[in-house]
């Protein structure tokens, strides 16, 4: 049985001395934790430059006096920011790829240098709400008035841009008398608009018969619709 007791002491012994062991490495390890003193680095930036990208922290690592040191820098990135003032509309395209503005000056350019000049931006609105080609609603213009260079008396003198009949009359003839350039132009639209496009006839060919006695009206406006989409 003396064996027996002798076996007990040496476990209780051995393991005491594995706690005081574990208890000697736990503290060195908790030294070693509490001591550590990383060196960090911020190189001063200029925040307006900055942006949440990993690419701009550089992280260093290097011994020195066997002491672990991490070096992390803070790298300034110079980037275009657009002001938030700058406001990029969407392009709007109204007629056969191209915009309002567009059309207009397009429009402006077979208007000539009298009195409708400048009224694209006036046709093309109208006839976009209306429901009329811009470019028939010009080529008649040009055709009936000849104002790609120099408008007809009853252009100039009635503001009748179309050979529009009505009241009230224009210097006693059978044509109508408008108030103003842009009436005249709006009222042409109109007549365009009602007479014509909204029964389906919207081509020179199908509005020629009634809109114009003659076989070769209808040729002469096709001609100027042409010349206007292509320049």
């Amino acid at each position: 049985m003396i064996w027996l007791k002798r076996i007990r002491t040496i476990g209780i012994i051995t393991f005491f001395v594995a706690l005081i062991i574990l208890a000697i490495g736990g503290f060195l390890v908790y030294q070693e934790v509490i001591n550590y003193k990383p060196k960090i680095e911020i190189i001063n930036t200029n925040k307006n430059n900055m942006s949440a990208n990993a690419n701009m922290i550089v992280k260093d690592v290097e011994d020195s006096d066997g002491n672990k040191m991490i070096n992390y820098r803070l790298e300034e990135v110079q980037m275009e920011v657009v002001p938030d003032s700058v406001y990029i509309p969407p392009r709007v395209e109204v007629y056969e790829g191209l915009t309002l503005q567009e059309l207009s000056e397009k429009l402006n350019r077979h208007l000539g240098n009298d009195v409708i000049a400048g009224k694209g931006e006036l046709i093309a609105a109208e006839c976009l709400n209306r429901g009329v080609d811009p470019y028939i609603m010009v080529a008649i213009i040009l055709q009936e008035t000849g104002c790609g260079s120099h408008c007809s008396n009853l252009a100039r003198n009635c503001n009748n841009f179309g050979g529009i009949k009505g009241k009230p009359s224009c210097n006693g003839g059978s044509f109508k008398q408008f108030d103003s350039v842009d009436e005249g132009l709006v009222g042409m639209i109109d007549v365009l608009s009602r007479n014509y496009f909204q029964l389906g006839l919207n081509t020179p060919e199908t509005i020629g018969p009634k809109y114009c006695e003659g076989n070769e009206w209808a040729g002469k406006v096709s001609w100027f619709v042409n010349k206007i989409r292509n320049n």
